[in-house]
């Protein structure tokens, strides 16, 4: 139990972290643009970014992250009890009480696959918008401004 734990504390971690580095960039006008310039600079960028990159951040925002809830559907605990079960009765006619160790070995299993889960999409949504932001961040340097 504490392993898992300590999983998903660092995934946590890790997606805070990630979140982070895929900010918007800050844009400075290094050309004396205007603030109306840079306005109209920005919104052309921002398409051009979208249509090269085939990324919308306003779809990739509203993507609904996977189910946190308990960790159900992939048979991980009927898996683990059968197991359990079978080597309960092996080990010495005990198959109800390793019927229930196996389904807790399971349940952890499933808690561990559905944060891999989390963690996977978590990580495809950062790598679209940091392709996303790198190429409006290219376009706006283009058109003169300094890109951090």
């Amino acid at each position: 139990m504490r392993n898992v734990t300590v999983f998903a504390l660092g995934a946590a971690a890790l997606a805070f972290t990630i979140s982070a580095a895929a900010q918007k960039p800050v844009v400075y006008p290094a050309k004396g643009q205007s603030a109306q310039q840079q306005k109209k600079d920005d919104g052309a960028c921002y398409s051009w970014a979208k249509s090269n990159t085939g990324i919308d951040p306003a779809v990739v925002a509203q993507t609904p992250p996977p189910p946190s809830g308990p960790a159900v559907g992939g048979g991980e605990r009927l898996k683990g009890a059968a197991r359990g079960a079978i080597v309960g009765e092996v080990a010495g006619g005990h198959g109800g009480e390793g019927a229930a160790a196996g389904a807790l070995v399971g349940g952890a299993r499933a808690r561990r696959n559905q944060a891999a889960q989390q963690q996977q999409a978590q990580d495809q949504k950062s790598q679209a918008m940091d392709t996303f932001h790198r190429a409006y961040g290219a376009c706006m340097e283009g058109r003169g401004y300094t890109v951090k």
